[in-house]
């Protein structure tokens, strides 16, 4: 414990569902936790302080490069920099596809430039993805645009493709976030440092129970299909983040790991069932060929 007291990390989302779980897991370590409102902020500061937590908050703007300049400076103040578990980011219910696209991924891609410049030896940068970011195939008409999301064109690139749908135009976002977790894996590596991803399945969340409230049928018969037999808690997160930051992970990098109960190859199970049994439906049977010949 002495140890990890000196190490700083960063929890961005610090409010949310996830986010707040990893704070607790994390309580070991001397804390920067940050959201984007300061009264929010201050009232998780309050409390963590108040359960002996060494915490420090600060409200950013994740989508603003200069606010997370100071996020990061703020963070080297505090001692040895350890760690980012970034959890913010906004779901489908959103609406707007331009600030899904630029909380999701390109804050994403700001986080990682950042504090790409204090990692050393043994930091890491911990990424929430989602599993729903491997169902969008790999396909380079918009692949270039997510891995690199702050081009001025990228959000024009991939607006098209998710045709005016909020869901979709997330679980693209998720995907872009997978991409720079592979695209900057190397580049930390030389330093020394690690950067994964983490893609939760269906956790009960803030974000998840406005989607359940969206989408009650969709969201039951998920839970069904799950072979765990339950939705994920935050804490389920939470404690792969800390596995994560922990030196006893220091041989994953680069990678993603799936924290969905199974979910996720159950819906591809399903897709392929379902395309199957779409194709065959398409064959002329053989009464129909039949009739053609005799024509």
């Amino acid at each position: 414990m002495a140890l990890t007291r000196n190490q700083v990390v960063v929890i961005t989302g610090a409010a949310g569902g996830i986010g707040r779980s990893c704070v607790y897991a994390m309580r070991d370590y001397k804390l920067v936790v940050t959201d984007y409102s300061q009264e929010i902020v201050d009232k998780l500061v309050v409390e963590l302080r108040g359960e002996g937590i060494d915490a420090l908050g600060f409200a950013a703007d994740i989508t603003n490069r200069e606010s997370v300049e100071e996020l990061k400076n703020l963070t080297l103040r505090q001692g040895n920099f350890k760690a980012v578990i970034h959890t913010a980011g906004v779901s489908g219910a959103t609406k707007n596809l331009e600030q899904i696209f630029n909380i999701n991924l390109r804050a994403t891609d700001i986080v990682i430039d950042t504090f790409h410049d204090i990692s050393r030896k043994d930091s890491v940068i911990v990424l929430i993805a989602s599993m729903m970011g491997h169902a969008i195939p790999p396909n380079p008409a918009y692949d270039e645009a997510l891995r690199k999301p702050n081009r001025k064109d990228a959000f024009s690139i991939v607006e098209p493709f998710v045709e005016g749908n909020s869901d979709t135009m997330y679980n693209f976002t998720k995907r872009g976030v997978l991409l720079l977790c592979e695209d900057n894996v190397m580049r930390f590596g030389n330093m020394g440092a690690r950067i994964v991803t983490i893609s939760p399945g269906v956790v009960f969340s803030p974000m998840v129970k406005q989607a359940w409230h969206d989408h009650p049928e969709t969201m039951e018969a998920q839970r069904r299909m799950t072979p765990a037999g339950r939705y994920g808690v935050p804490e389920d997160i939470a404690e792969v983040a800390k596995f994560l930051v922990c030196d006893c992970s220091e041989f994953i990098t680069g990678t993603d790991i799936k924290v969905d109960g199974g979910l996720f190859s159950q819906i591809m199970k399903a897709n392929a069932k379902q395309k199957q049994s779409i194709k065959q439906d398409s064959k002329p049977s053989a009464d129909d060929s039949k009739n053609k010949k005799s024509k």
